[in-house]
């Protein structure tokens, strides 16, 4: 069974469950939970900080920041919301601490980068284009703000709901809708600016 409390909390949680095993200091029940979330919680700190090195760095740190703060989490709690707040607080941390950055504010001279990711198509043509566009999404989210990067990412990469974003970044519920509903606006901007200038037909 493994995670059946944070996707089920109404279920009996066992003693064989990875969380239980890790909260009593097994630390090889990491082995179960690692794969659950290793490439999504990867995705989300490379949009959160654009730099791979950096998304690798943050993640190491994100799973010894649980192997510390484990005693604390809630069992009443999805545990992906815990986690991403963990990796959410980090990726924050370390952009604060960069000279003259905002995380409110766009990144004008960080690269975005862009997914590896096959992309199908019904045939070669579309599969160009629908690379291209994927490139220039991919492009326009690097230039937006870290807090509308995550809201971004958070809803529509991994799935989250809006009361599962308010709990991974910590706000209420309205600022999630208002703050996902301005990056939308500001990504659609990005995307129509590239368009217009001919970069993909």
């Amino acid at each position: 069974m493994i995670l059946a409390a944070t996707l089920h909390p109404e279920s009996t949680i066992s003693a064989d469950d990875p969380l239980v095993r890790l909260r009593q200091g097994d630390l090889d029940a990491l082995t179960d939970i690692l794969p659950q979330f290793q490439f999504s919680l990867y995705r989300f700190l490379l949009r959160m900080v654009q730099e791979p090195a950096l998304a690798e760095d943050l993640f190491q740190q994100t799973w010894l920041r649980v192997i510390e703060k484990i005693s604390t989490y809630k069992p009443s709690r999805p545990f992906q919301s815990w986690l991403f707040s963990i990796a959410r607080n980090l990726a924050i941390d370390h952009l604060r601490r960069k000279k003259s950055f905002s995380i409110d504010a766009p990144d004008e001279f960080g690269e975005a980068f862009v997914d590896n990711m096959a992309i199908a198509g019904p045939n070669p043509l579309e599969e160009v284009l629908e690379f291209e566009r994927g490139i220039i999404l991919s492009e326009a989210l690097g230039k937006l703000p870290a807090i509308h990067r995550e809201v971004l990412a958070l809803r529509f990469e991994e799935g989250m709901s809006l009361e599962q974003i308010a709990e991974v970044v910590d706000i209420p519920l309205s600022t999630v809708k208002s703050r996902l509903s301005r990056a939308l606006d500001s990504l659609r901007k990005h995307v129509e600016i590239r368009l217009s200038k001919g970069d993909v037909s």
